[in-house]
Order: C-alpha cells, then sequence, then structure tokens
C-alpha cells in the first residue's frame, strides 16, 4: 500500500475542485461543465445575503462573470440540469444516464415515498399536474396556488409543490429554468432530449459509478468520505460497500495510506478516543496525480472566498482532517449563540484555510461590508520545529501577502456584486485590521463586469 503525506491528498483535492488556482479561470460552457463534472455539482440554496450560492461558488473559481451568460449556459445550451446531488444541485449534462438510474428508483427507494406516491390521491394529482405542464409549458409551484384548470380542478399549493418535487426527484420533469430563484419545470424530454430515448445506467453499475465520480471529486478519500461527500441517493451501506470492494478486486480503486494530520483525534466523532487508522482509497488511474500534488511546494496558490455551501465544504469532518479547520454553517444557528456570524466565508490562502469572515452585500448602499473577520489560531506565528509540514500555517512572513491576497478577493468579490466599497465593520477591530485597511486602499478595484455574453470558445 503506498505512503502518502497530507498535504498531497490536500493537493489534489484542491486541483479536483478547480481551486489550484482560485479566480484564475475563464468561464466558458467547457471550462463551467467541466468543473461540474470534476466536483460533481454546484450546490443551489435560497440564501441571498451576498449572492446565490452557485453563483459565489463559481465565482471563487472563476473571478468576476457575467450572471446572465452562466444562465444562458445552465438553462439554454443546458450544459448543466439540475438535480439532487448533495442538495439540490446544478450537475454535468453528461451525467444524466446515471442520474436516470436515481430517477428510476427514487419512487420506491423510501417506504415514505413509496407509500405516497401508490395512494390514489397522490396519482391523480400527479397525473393532472403533468398534464397540465405538457399542455400549458413550464409552471412553478406558485402556478399552482388557488389554480384551476379548464376542467374545474383546483390545487392546494403544499400538496402541488409535493408533487412537482415528487416528479422532478422521479425524472418525469426537469427543471427548464427560474424565475426570482423559484424553479420552473417542464417535461424531461422537453428540456433534455435525450430524455425521451437514452437509457438509463443499470442497477448494478450505479453504485460504482457513484464512488468513481466520489472519488474523483475528492482524490483520496475515506469510506465515510464516499458517503457524505455526494450524499444523494443515500446507498445502503452494504450495497456501497459490496461496489467498493468489487472495484478494490478488479484494481479500479486501491488502498493507499495517507498520514495523519496533528489534530486528527478532533476530527474523530469520538475525540480522545483511540481509533483504528483511517482507510484511505483512490482510484488507480489517480496514483501520477497524487505522486505530483506530493512534489508541489504548496497546495495552491491564489487567495480567494468560499461559500458556505462550496463542494469543497460538504463533508466538513474531512475539512477538519485536511486543512485543519473546524467549519460550520450557522445560518440556522440563534444569533445569540453563532460563534462567527450569519454567512460566513471561509478564507482560501495559498492552500491553507487561515481563517473566516462574515460578509454582508448591502444592494441599495452599494455596499460590501466584512461584519466580522477572525483568523486562525496560528495566523501570523512561525510554527514550531517539528509541527509536520501537514499542519503548515501561516508564519510571520507570510502575513503580508495573505492579507494582500485577502484584499484583493474581497474588491474582486466587491466588483461581482455591483458594489462600489468594501466596509469592514467594527468587530474587525482585531491585530491585523490596519494592515487589511492598507492593503484594501492599496487592492486595484478594476471595472465593474458589463452585461456582456460570453466570447466564442
Amino acid at each position: 500500500m503506498p505512503d502518502f503525506p497530507r498535504r498531497a491528498a490536500t493537493a489534489l483535492f484542491l486541483e479536483r475542485q478547480h481551486l489550484d488556482r482560485p479566480r484564475a479561470r475563464r468561464l466558458t460552457g467547457t471550462s463551467l461543465a467541466r468543473f461540474a463534472r470534476d466536483t460533481g455539482g454546484l450546490q443551489l440554496d435560497s440564501v441571498n445575503v451576498l449572492d446565490r450560492a452557485h453563483y459565489l461558488t463559481a465565482w471563487s473559481r472563476f473571478g468576476v462573470f457575467d450572471r446572465g451568460s452562466f444562465d444562458r449556459l445552465a438553462y439554454r445550451r443546458r450544459v448543466l440540469f439540475e438535480y439532487w446531488a448533495h442538495c439540490a444541485c446544478l450537475v454535468p449534462r453528461g451525467d444524466y444516464p446515471a442520474w436516470r438510474r436515481a430517477m428510476f428508483d427514487h419512487p420506491v427507494r423510501t417506504d415514505a415515498w413509496a407509500r405516497w406516491g401508490r395512494s390514489a390521491r397522490a396519482k391523480r394529482l400527479l397525473g393532472e399536474i403533468q398534464a397540465e405542464i405538457a399542455r400549458r409549458g413550464p409552471l412553478g409551484s406558485s402556478d399552482f396556488e388557488h389554480a384551476r384548470d379548464t376542467r374545474g380542478t383546483w390545487w392546494d399549493w403544499k400538496p402541488a409543490a409535493h408533487a412537482l418535487h415528487f416528479l422532478w426527484l422521479s425524472g418525469s420533469l426537469l427543471v427548464h429554468s427560474r424565475r426570482n430563484f423559484e424553479r420552473r419545470m417542464d417535461l424531461a424530454a422537453r428540456v433534455l432530449p435525450e430524455a425521451a430515448s437514452e437509457a438509463c445506467m443499470s442497477a448494478a453499475e450505479f453504485p460504482m459509478w457513484h464512488i468513481r465520480r466520489s472519488l474523483h471529486a475528492m482524490g483520496a478519500a475515506t469510506e465515510t468520505d464516499l458517503r457524505m461527500y455526494m450524499s444523494f441517493p443515500r446507498l445502503p451501506a452494504p450495497a456501497r460497500r459490496a461496489a467498493l470492494r468489487a472495484m478494490l478486486e478488479t484494481g479500479e480503486v486501491i488502498e493507499v495510506g495517507i498520514e495523519p494530520g496533528p489534530d486528527a483525534a478532533a476530527a474523530t466523532p469520538h475525540p480522545g478516543r483511540r481509533s483504528p487508522p483511517l482507510r484511505w482509497y483512490l482510484l488507480a488511474e489517480d496514483v501520477p496525480a497524487l505522486e505530483a500534488a506530493s512534489r508541489r511546494r504548496r497546495p495552491s496558490t491564489g487567495t480567494t472566498l468560499l461559500a458556505p455551501f462550496d463542494s469543497l465544504l460538504w463533508h466538513r469532518e474531512r475539512v477538519l482532517r485536511l486543512f485543519d479547520f473546524d467549519y460550520r454553517v450557522e445560518i440556522y444557528v440563534p444569533a445569540q449563540k453563532r460563534r462567527y456570524g450569519y454567512y460566513v466565508l471561509p478564507i482560501l490562502h495559498d492552500g491553507r484555510m487561515i481563517g473566516r469572515l462574515d460578509a454582508k452585500n448591502h444592494r441599495a448602499e452599494r455596499r460590501l461590508e466584512v461584519r466580522s473577520l477572525h483568523f486562525e489560531p496560528g495566523f501570523g506565528r512561525v510554527p514550531e520545529v517539528g509541527r509536520g509540514a501537514g499542519r503548515a500555517r501561516a508564519g510571520a512572513a507570510d502575513v503580508d501577502p495573505a492579507l494582500a491576497g485577502l484584499a484583493g478577493a474581497l474588491h474582486s468579490l466587491r466588483e461581482f456584486l455591483g458594489a462600489d466599497r468594501v466596509s469592514l465593520g467594527a468587530a474587525c477591530a482585531g491585530a491585523w485590521s490596519p494592515a487589511l485597511r492598507t492593503h484594501l486602499r492599496a487592492a486595484p478595484t478594476g471595472p465593474r463586469p458589463d452585461a456582456r455574453d460570453l466570447p466564442g470558445e
């Protein structure tokens, strides 16, 4: 079993997440499709305190881009389509045959859905809604609120929304477009023509595809990572383990050793309790990529901010294991119990998580506010000798480039959001605040993005 340093697993993970050179790529149909294919998807979320989660995730890779161009690529050229991969996601169109298997199995996967789908009322409601969309074209949940069709049938919003979700997850409908972030559904074959004819992946192949896709997105991964990264559908543990064993037997997947980090105990469900070493798995074809990653001087180059729903953060125990970074989404935590803030963005600099900030876009004032800023405890201190390369922290000599990189990322985000300035709130009065303010004043601002279409590929 080959052994690799933890920094190699971290570097390959960042590469597969397109964060080896954050904000350095150009958004095109090809680059967007490749990003979604390499990561498994871009998560969608309705929280809009800065911007929608999928736009922010794309900004972390592509820098400032035009949202209209993104939407045309996703919803008109159909480079991507919406389905449930981790949560609701934009996934690559090329993965449709695999996700069609999940769609086909959805009505019988859980007892609750199966019981609901078999009821006479549900069958009648599903048929009526599907017929109405076939007749009228793309519709959203709000179109069924107190609506009546020409035959006199009234719909209630909640059952209709439930039925639309069922028809989407089971593949009869797909998301045609979004209006004010509301999904507008249409018949699957009218969204993706291949839905009318393309066969779905076999039930035997799907668990192996799921593992293959997850391993590609993460590089080296544990069995828990495989369960928690692309968490839909929730494959039964015996089926997932049987598929993994089969891939190990054929040599498609190999077991590798990854050195534990100094905080490995904190990344276990029961810190302080002795646990067996974690077993890590890797696609055999990725051995050269992991070897190359182990030779890099730093895991990535550049600075960006990550959305709370970024695919890099999908499994937060993994983030703790690889980055020594304990991250939690506090959006749904009562305000008085929040530790860092409402919409907290991790700060990624040269492959290290150096801190986090809580930000808000004041649209009427055209102002991006950093409401609080917290650097990691080791930021600005030279690591102790013998702490190990896996626990790379910013030393004193790294602080200035890190602050300059953060200032550049904040100005890029400001441009992307259409704001005129960045402000630091009263909670940003820490030791590094004066230096960050200096870098913010010195950082080039650049023009705001205009509404041009993407150049030809």
